[in-house]
């Protein structure tokens, strides 16, 4: 984006430091972002970026640095005061109360001389402006994580921001999802409005930003025009190389491994998704993936899948031709079915414990409990130890709380937990949500490792090229119902978008071994 040489920043950090007891997050760092500017800030999981951005918005103090707002000295104490000046910004990970409406969610961030009926509308009509799908009297625990994000950026533009910051906006979002929300990305541009975008998708920066400032290790490695950089010369400027090529060689399948028959669940309350008649199987040595924009029923069928809900019939659900529809998640961990689930905090992890009695909630094996229930503490540290050093996770340690890390390195430990279990049927939901590039191509590698030693994985990803990558055959799951199996060779993008809204025939022909 050109810009007048005459005209003031609407922000500039300069020599920005922030440092914790394990690590120095921010290492004299400058930034400068112009009005109407869509800025990218780029950089690997634990290179500084989300530490940045909370210090903007007021949620961390920096150790030493200037801030300048429309060119004037600043010092941002709390986000009500960054939200006074006219910065808002869409966390990575949620900050909305489960248990209120997403009406009360965006009501506690606005002015209160509102009733929570004109919040509604507002809520509604911000909704159809951006061509977004928002119900204001749905309760937010009852939303998945995509729907999530949708209410986290509403809120956010019904501020009326001068700056949005954005922390990986579309980690969850379908293709389509995604140009819509460029579209209003662009439009909030062209107001004036200035965007910081936070994302590891290189494709995305180029496509949409004008300008990108790339970290790593906390220090500035660079300010450059991403439309004229290459996804690998990005990958080179943010890790210092290009990632592992993943290698997807024929698969060798085995014998089912994971059937669903004929399952049909009616819907838990009336914002639930009912399934009805699912068919699946899941040979071992062969990665499935469904895609499916998020609501559809993914939470639904994980939950009976992972034996969160009880409620399918034994037949329904079958490991290695073992009925195991009533048996819950402990149960099955114990037959060799692992699971991720696609929420990192509260589920994936416990965000106050550290790493080490974070172990603890999937993996009671290899010694870490003894007779009696005695937890052996030097055994599940060395078990982190081990996952911690085996997927590059950036940590002060096992002694760290979990809240701690950074999307990115705490998705790398939940997936690395399961992995190192050696499952012989693996379920991950979002396997890489929010990681780097590098990362990304580890955790794909490694789940096509697990695939090429036989475990059976299915894989529930709303980032289609993920599902293309690494899958031997997809799945479309639309309103509960779930489509035929296609070869992922044979499948495009067009079928699947189409599959998406439930536009598939019975009689579709199953391209399955």
């Amino acid at each position: 984006m050109p810009v007048e040489p005459s005209v003031i920043s609407r922000l500039a950090l300069r020599g920005i430091r922030k440092a914790y007891p394990a690590v120095v997050a921010n290492d004299a760092v400058d930034l400068t972002v112009m009005p109407g500017e869509i800025h990218a800030v780029l950089g690997e999981n634990g290179a500084g970026k989300s530490t940045l951005m909370k210090i903007i918005y007021g949620v961390v103090m920096p150790d030493a640095g200037e801030i300048r707002w429309n060119g004037n000295v600043v010092k941002v104490r709390s986000p009500h005061e960054a939200r006074a000046m006219g910065i808002a910004m869409v966390f990575q990970h949620f900050s909305l109360f489960d248990t209120l409406t997403v009406a009360e969610n965006v009501w506690l961030g606005l002015d209160r001389s509102l009733s929570l009926i004109e919040v509604s509308a507002r809520i509604r009509a911000k909704a159809a402006e951006y061509g977004q799908d928002i119900d204001p009297l749905r309760p937010v625990h009852t939303l998945s994580v995509g729907g999530r994000q949708r209410v986290e950026i509403v809120r956010a533009l019904l501020t009326d921001p001068r700056l949005l910051i954005l922390d990986e906006p579309t980690s969850v979002l379908t293709p389509q999802a995604v140009e819509k929300l460029f579209v209003t990305l662009r439009q909030l541009a062209q107001t004036g409005c200035s965007i910081l975008y936070i994302s590891h998708k290189l494709d995305e920066i180029r496509a949409l930003c004008h300008r990108c400032t790339v970290l790593r290790g906390g220090k500035l490695a660079g300010v450059v025009d991403p439309t004229v950089e290459s996804t690998a010369s990005l990958s080179r400027l943010m890790i210092g190389a290009e990632p592992h090529r993943i290698e997807h060689r024929t698969a060798n399948q085995g014998p089912v491994a994971l059937a669903v028959k004929t399952l049909s669940v009616a819907r838990l309350d009336q914002f639930g998704v009912a399934l009805d008649d699912i068919n699946l199987h899941v040979h071992a040595g062969e990665v499935v993936g469904i895609a499916g924009v998020s609501g559809n029923g993914q939470q639904e069928l994980l939950a009976i899948l992972s034996g969160e809900d009880p409620r399918a019939l034994p037949q329904a659900v079958q490991l290695f031709g073992s009925p195991i529809g009533n048996l819950g998640p402990r149960a099955r961990r114990a037959r060799g079915l692992y699971f991720v689930p696609e929420e990192r905090l509260g589920r994936g992890a416990v965000p106050t414990l550290g790493l080490a009695h974070n172990m603890l909630l999937t993996r009671q094996d290899g010694g870490a409990v003894r007779a009696a229930g005695w937890i052996d503490l030097r055994r599940i540290r060395e078990m982190a130890d081990h996952v911690i050093a085996r997927f590059n996770v950036k940590a002060g340690g096992h002694h760290a709380a979990a809240r701690s890390l950074s999307g990115g390195n705490l998705q790398k430990f939940i997936v690395g937990r399961e992995i190192d279990a050696d499952p012989k049927v693996f379920i991950v939901a979002q396997p890489t949500w929010g990681v780097d590039v590098g990362a990304a191509a580890q955790i794909r590698n490694e789940l096509l490792r697990l695939r090429d030693m036989g475990c059976a994985l299915l894989i529930v990803s709303e980032e289609l090229d993920e599902l293309f990558e690494i899958t031997d055959r997809l799945h479309v799951i639309a309103q509960g119902r779930l489509s035929p199996s296609m070869r992922t060779s044979k499948a495009t993008t067009q079928q699947v978008g189409e599959w998406m809204s439930g536009l598939w025939s019975t009689e579709e022909p199953i391209h399955a071994a």
